[in-house]
């Protein structure tokens, strides 16, 4: 795997995830997913939260963008395991707070609000299509912020009251919500 972006771009990093419960999304998709963010974050003033963070592929790509703010979420403790010792031989330790914690049980006590939001949870996860309704209960985006799940053809969210956009790379599909301004 690899960093596709910024001041690490090209940067490898290489998970033994063999027997890791993880789907890395694949390079084509992030690098859409990074070339549609562009327009939309100033990853430089943006407090990026990053849910089932699984290899940290998206936290590195904020960091490697000059994002200061990024929290990791994975309860995995190899998958955890590795981030911590990539962020180090990255030398981007300072800009990642890593945390082992179940997602949802993070989500229900989480204290902060974020600009963006990413989760890249297991397909087969039962509760996929309870994410977006848990991040706009719990408050979790900041007026404006926006909220990205990755998922496959198997949920749609094309009637959910926050839906903006959705994008679909193969079986890879973002849907995009926006928090209201205020």
């Amino acid at each position: 795997m690899r960093i596709i972006g910024g001041t690490l771009k090209g940067r490898r990093f290489n998970p033994p995830a063999d027997h890791w419960p993880t789907r890395p999304t694949t390079d084509y998709a992030k690098e859409a997913l990074f070339n549609i963010l562009n327009n939309l974050l100033d990853f430089e003033a943006s407090k990026v939260l990053d849910l089932f963070g699984g290899t940290g592929s998206h936290s590195y790509e904020f960091v490697s963008r000059g994002c200061e703010d990024v929290t990791y979420v994975d309860k995995f403790p190899d998958a955890v395991r590795f981030v911590r010792k990539t962020l180090k031989d990255l030398n981007i330790e300072s800009q990642v707070k890593v945390v082992q914690m179940d997602v949802f049980r993070f989500i229900e006590h989480a204290q902060g609000q974020w600009d963006y939001i990413f989760a890249g949870p297991p397909y087969a996860l039962p509760t996929i299509d309870t994410i977006p309704d848990l991040i706009f209960q719990k408050q979790l985006l900041l007026p404006g912020g926006i909220f990205v799940l990755e998922h496959n053809p198997h949920h749609d969210f094309l009637e959910h009251p926050m839906l903006a956009d959705v994008r679909n790379y193969g079986k890879t599909i973002f849907s995009f919500f926006k928090n209201p301004e205020n």
